[in-house]
C-alpha cells in the first residue's frame, strides 16, 4: 500500500480515541500471540505476523494524524512491514507515565509489546535480573549486521549484563553537554581580559559586582545560577577528581562521593555569601528565572546546556533584542586542580534509551529485523528528515530543514524523534558530521557561536563508567539521594561562612546514612572488579 493510500485509511480512523486505539492494538497483539511460534523463532514461510512496537504518546499528534496512524507509521509499514509480511502495530504509552505503564504491561506477559524501551538504567537492570528480557546477542549477530555496525561495540556495552546482551542501546549522536558564557560587552566596558581559570573568573565576577558595567543596580547578577545540572554540575566537575582516567561514576547523585566535592561546595558558598550569584537560585529548578535574567541583560557569566541559547527567537536572540550592544562569548574557565588544571566537564555516554525485547515475545527475530532495517540504507535519515525538497535540502551531503517548509510537510515529522528509537539525536555519520548537521539546523546568525560552544563542551570531558552488573544501591537509594544532593547544594551554599564546616558535615552525614555509605561501598567494589586496562 502506498503512503497516499495509507493516508486515506488514516482519515477514516480519526474518530477512534487514543484509548480505543490502545485497547484494539493490545487485543490484536493478544490474538496474534496465541497463534505464533516460540520466543525468538522466525515465522513459517508465507505467514503474516504482527510486530508490536512501543511508541511514546506526547499528546501532540496534528490532525489528521494519530500517534498510531501517521506518515511515519505508514512509511515503516510500506518499506519494512509489507516486504517482510509483517504488520507493524504501535502501542502508545504516555511519555509522562512510561515506567508505570510499562511495568503493568511487562507484568501481563500477553499484552506487552515486542519492542519496549526506557531511559532509566535501573529499570532495564531490574527487568533483566528478573528474567523478563530476551538475550539478543546471537539474534543481532544473525539478523542485525547493519544495527551492530551502526551502534558499535562501545554503545552495545551499555545494554550488557553479566556478559549477555539484554538491551539494544540507542546511539547518542552528540556527547557534549555543557558550555559557559560571558558578556563580552561587560568585559570590554571594564577593560578586562577574558578569564581563563577559576581564579580569574572569581576576580572577574568581583569586578562585575563592584563596577556594575550594565548599570543594573540591585538587578546586577555577576554569575547566573539555578538549582539545575547545567549550572551546578559544571562547577562541581571542575573540583572533583575522576575515579578512573577520564571516567567517573555515572549518576549525578554520586557526586558527593568524589574527592573535591567539598571544595566545590565551599567555592559556591563563597560566591553566594559575596553576592556574586543569583540570590534565589534555590527556587529555580527549571531555570525559568535564569533564562529571564539572561534575556533581560542582568547576568554577566553563566553555564548552560550546549545548545540552549541558540534557537530562533530564543535566549540569545532575545538578549540581543532587549539590550543594545550586548555581546556573548562562549568561554572555558573552570580549571580542575585534580587534573592538571584541565577544563574538566561531564559528557554523555554514547547510549540513549534502552531498547528491550521481553522474554515473552514471540517476535524477537522480527524485532531485530525491524531495528536492523532502521539502521540500513537511508531509512534513519528519512524518518528524521522526511522528503528531500519538501522537508529538507541536501547541503554538503547533510539534510538541512527547509526554512519555508509548509505546515503539512512539517506535521509529517511530529513524532520523528520517537520513531527513530535506535538514535538519540540525528545520527548522520561520525560525531563531527552529526555536530555539523546539528549546527546547520540553527539560525545562521547563531551558528558560529554554537560551533564554539560545542568545541568547549567537547574539551577535557569525563564520561560514565560502564559496569557489567547493576549497582543495587542506585535503584534502592537513588531517588532519596538525588533529592538530598539538591538539599546539600542549597544548605551549604547559603550557610554563613563560619558555619560552612558544621553544615557540610551534617549534610554529608545525612547523605551517607540514607544510602550514601552503602552506595559508596558498592561502587568501590564494582570499580575494583573492573578488568585492568
Amino acid at each position: 500500500m502506498t503512503l497516499k493510500a495509507h493516508r486515506g485509511v488514516l482519515k477514516k480512523a480519526i474518530g477512534l480515541s487514543m484509548t480505543a486505539a490502545l485497547i484494539m492494538s493490545l487485543l490484536a497483539g493478544c490474538s496474534a500471540s496465541s497463534n505464533e511460534g516460540t520466543s525468538g523463532s522466525s515465522t513459517a514461510e508465507g505467514e503474516r505476523v504482527t510486530l508490536k512496537v512501543e511508541v511514546f504518546d506526547r499528546g501532540n499528534s496534528p490532525a489528521p494524524y494519530t500517534i498510531t496512524n501517521n506518515y511515519l507509521s505508514n512509511l515503516v509499514q510500506e518499506r519494512f512491514g509489507d516486504p517482510n509480511n509483517i504488520d507493524v502495530e504501535y502501542v502508545p504509552i504516555q511519555r509522562s507515565e512510561e515506567v508505570t505503564k510499562l511495568n503493568v504491561l511487562m507484568a501481563s506477559n500477553t499484552d506487552v509489546p515486542d519492542i519496549v524501551f526506557v531511559y532509566d538504567s535501573s529499570v532495564f537492570y531490574r527487568y533483566a535480573q528478573q528474567g523478563g528480557l530476551t538475550d539478543v546477542g546471537e539474534l543481532i549477530d544473525q539478523y542485525g549486521p547493519n544495527l551492530k555496525k551502526f551502534l558499535g561495540e562501545d554503545t552495545l556495552k551499555f545494554g550488557q549484563l553479566n556478559g549477555q546482551q539484554f538491551a539494544i542501546p540507542g546511539k547518542r549522536a552528540i556527547t557534549g553537554r555543557y558550555s559557559s558564557y560571558i558578556r563580552q560587552d561587560w568585559l570590554d566596558k571594564l577593560g578586562l581580559p577574558v578569564p581563563t581559570t577559576t581564579d580569574e573568573l572569581y576576580t572577574t565576577l568581583k569586578a562585575f559586582k563592584e563596577q556594575d558595567p550594565g548599570n543594573l543596580g540591585s538587578q546586577n547578577i555577576p554569575m547566573g545560577m539555578a538549582l539545575a545540572p547545567a549550572q551546578f554540575e559544571t562547577l562541581i566537575y571542575s573540583f572533583i577528581k575522576p575515579v578512573k582516567g577520564d571516567l567517573t561514576y555515572g549518576q549525578r547523585y554520586e557526586l558527593p562521593l568524589h574527592e573535591g566535592f567539598k571544595d566545590a561546595m565551599q567555592f559556591l558558598n563563597k560566591l553566594y555569601n559575596e553576592g556574586l550569584i543569583s540570590k534565589d537560585f534555590s527556587l529555580d529548578e527549571d531555570k525559568s528565572q535564569l533564562g529571564k535574567d539572561i534575556q533581560n541583560g542582568n547576568v554577566g557569566y553563566w553555564s548552560e546546556d550546549v545548545d540552549v541559547l541558540f534557537y530562533k527567537d530564543g535566549t540569545l536572540d532575545n538578549l540581543y533584542k532587549n539590550v543594545e550592544g550586548s555581546k556573548v562569548l562562549p568561554v572555558d574557565v573552570y580549571t580542575n586542580a585534580h587534573a592538571d588544571n584541565k577544563y574538566i566537564k561531564s559528557r554523555y555516554g554514547t547510549n540513549g534509551m534502552y531498547i528491550m525485547i521481553p522474554k515473552s515475545s514471540k517476535r524477537a527475530v522480527e524485532a531485530i529485523k525491524y531495528l536492523d532495517w532502521m539502521a540500513s540504507e537511508n531509512n534513519l535519515i528519512d524518518i528524521y528528515s522526511g522528503v528531500e525538497g519538501e522537508n529538507y535540502d541536501l547541503v554538503d551531503g547533510i539534510p538541512v530543514v527547509k526554512t519555508d517548509v509548509t505546515q503539512e510537510f512539517a506535521d509529517r515529522l511530529f513524532n520523528a524523534g520517537d520513531m527513530a528509537i535506535i538514535s538519540n539525536g540525528k545520527n548522520i555519520g561520525d560525531q563531527a558530521t552529526n555536530e555539523k548537521a546539528w549546527i546547520m539546523g540553527f539560525p545562521e546568525h547563531n551558528q558560529e557561536l554554537l560551533r564554539q560552544s560545542i568545541d568547549i563542551a567537547n574539551t577535557d570531558t569525563v564520561g560514565p563508567i560502564i559496569f557489567d552488573k547493576p549497582i543495587e544501591a542506585e535503584s534502592k537509594y537513588g531517588t532519596a539521594l538525588k533529592d538530598k544532593l539538591n538539599v546539600m547544594i542549597v544548605k551549604t551554599a547559603m550557610a554563613k561562612p563560619e558555619e560552612f564546616e558544621k553544615v557540610y558535615e551534617q549534610e554529608m552525614n545525612d547523605y551517607m546514612s540514607i544510602g550514601g555509605a552503602e552506595l559508596k561501598k558498592e561502587l568501590e567494589q564494582a570499580l575494583q572488579a573492573l578488568p585492568a586496562e
